[in-house]
């Protein structure tokens, strides 16, 4: 898996990743290269960022993990929360896998909404590392996160973790495309 990198991890609550905005949007510029040269609008760092402020602005119990190599250099990070029963997260669902599947009350399951590594650092374990890190504490019976169909490299990572694909949304985020629906039952087991 490429060479071996020794890792700090740094949790950050909604306030407190505001204050860390620049290094957020590094990890982003530099993760996200070819998505932003591509004028596609959803993938703008302006619009990109306007998300984070979005999901920093409630207390929705959000959580970051920033990868920090060496001498702290930040080379990753991942986020997310628990769905809410006032949640919008399941409100573009295509089809609801089962009854109840959408029923939400802050504990039942995690949403992993973003997950990224800087260029020069790919291919080294550090994304499994901050998904582990992200969810292995995590009380929820289940996450979930979507993912492009034919973001290939993602796909092919998420299903060895274990996740599977349930059904397909699309957000209500100007310009957003559809994604599928992964599933990822909780505590994850031990590797």
């Amino acid at each position: 898996m490429g060479d071996h990198v020794e890792l700090t991890f740094r949790r950050f609550d909604a306030e407190q990743a505001q204050g860390i905005r620049d290094v957020v949007e590094r990890i982003y510029r530099d993760s996200y290269t070819e998505a932003i040269a591509s004028g596609d609008p959803f993938d703008s760092v302006d619009r990109f960022m306007h998300r984070f402020d979005a999901y920093t602005s409630r207390s929705n119990g959000f959580d970051l993990v920033v990868a920090y190599a060496g001498e702290g250099e930040p080379v990753g990070q991942t986020w997310g929360w628990p769905l809410g029963p006032d949640s919008g997260w399941w409100s573009s669902l295509q089809e609801e896998p089962e009854e109840g599947f959408t029923r939400e009350d802050g504990r039942r399951t995690f949403a992993l909404s973003e997950i990224m590594v800087r260029q020069d650092w790919t291919g080294k374990g550090i994304a499994h590392a901050l998904h582990d890190e992200l969810l292995r504490h995590r009380p929820e019976t289940r996450a979930t996160l979507l993912v492009e169909p034919d973001n290939t490299t993602a796909y092919r990572a998420y299903v060895g973790w274990g996740w599977r694909r349930v059904t397909q949304l699309r957000p209500g985020w100007p310009d957003a495309p559809t994604f599928d629906v992964l599933m990822l039952d909780l505590p994850l087991s031990s590797r």
